[in-house]
């Protein structure tokens, strides 16, 4: 199982450095990050694809980052 979250953030580079900071409560999580996007066109947005070990604590860790501003979307993918 997949993740995929787009992030909206005012603030790239600051949202860029506490990402960076949060690998080990994402490895917690059973998050693996396998890709990182940032949009081409819109300054403040990026895109990443994790690979899910553990849904529910991926989700708990999702309800947490929700919690630090800016718009996020999280998706939840199986492969078809």
């Amino acid at each position: 199982m997949q993740l995929l979250l787009q992030i909206d953030t005012p603030d790239y580079e600051g949202w860029k450095s506490a990402f960076d900071a949060d690998a080990e409560d994402r490895m917690h999580a059973g998050l693996t990050l396998l890709q990182l996007w940032r949009d081409a066109d819109t300054n403040g947005q990026a895109f990443a694809l994790f690979e899910v070990n553990d849904r529910a604590k991926a989700e708990a860790w999702v309800q947490k980052e929700r919690g630090f501003g800016g718009q996020m979307t999280a998706s939840f993918l199986l492969t078809a």
